[in-house]
């Protein structure tokens, strides 16, 4: 197949289709279009009560696009139940041009400076796709997960891709549909406009202007649960 790049992942994307590797040391990557599509619907998103508590009890520090790299390594490192990873350096090398032309975005959370969970995805118009999470302690991945889907709220994105439907994300409030009512969504999303950083300009703690449009956080935690709370 052809070699990974920004402009041919963006392409692939707006049809509906990605890639992934069969394994970390693969030399090479395929195509995948689900017949059955994940998604989460922002509107219906569900803030389980324990993590509520965690994120009003700032347990992390909560960043975007601070540690782009260091997200990706994260989730192609072996975790409990995933011995094998499907992103393999052609993947990284690819993703991470996305994310210098800014269509990729990693969500952090921090401990004592230690990056202990994140997620990355990409971003076409006002869609966002979820691509990978990981977490090295408890909620991690879950408080990124939270924290994304108040930025996409607050930035008017309409869909969020999150590609298969598993029981980790069932109980956000993530449901399966079939391929033809996504492509609707799909490319009624990708012809709007959103902005990833409006969260911040609505009263968070705002990056300096040499950085405005490129890094975003500490964002609190409370205000990302109150924001989820209170704009259903």
């Amino acid at each position: 197949m052809s070699r990974l790049d920004p402009d041919l992942l963006l392409k692939a994307y707006s049809v509906g289709v990605f890639p992934m590797a069969d394994r970390a040391d693969a030399p090479d990557v395929y195509w995948v279009e689900p017949r059955r599509r994940g998604i989460l619907p922002l509107e219906t998103f569900h803030l389980p009560r324990s993590l509520a508590k965690a994120l009003k009890q700032e347990r992390f520090e909560l960043t975007a696009n601070r540690d782009f790299a260091g997200v990706m390594r994260g989730c192609a490192e072996p975790g409990p139940g995933r011995m094998e990873t499907w992103i393999n350096d052609q993947i990284i090398r690819a993703y991470s041009g996305l994310h210098a032309r800014g269509h990729a975005h990693s969500l952090e959370c921090w401990q004592d400076g230690r990056l202990v969970g994140g997620l990355y995805g990409v971003e076409l118009g006002a869609a966002f796709f979820g691509e990978s999470m990981f977490a090295r302690v408890t909620d991690a991945s879950k408080a990124a997960l939270a924290h994304l889907v108040a930025r996409l709220r607050a930035g008017g994105y309409r869909l969020l891709d999150c590609q298969f439907l598993t029981a980790h994300l069932a109980q956000f409030g993530a449901i399966e549909i079939g391929r033809d009512p996504y492509r609707a969504l799909l490319s009624d999303a990708v012809s709007r406009r959103a902005d990833f950083f409006a969260l911040d300009r609505d009263g968070a703690a705002s990056p300096p202007p040499a950085l405005a449009k490129t890094v975003s956080g500490p964002v609190s935690g409370k205000r990302i649960a109150q924001f989820l709370t209170n704009n259903p």
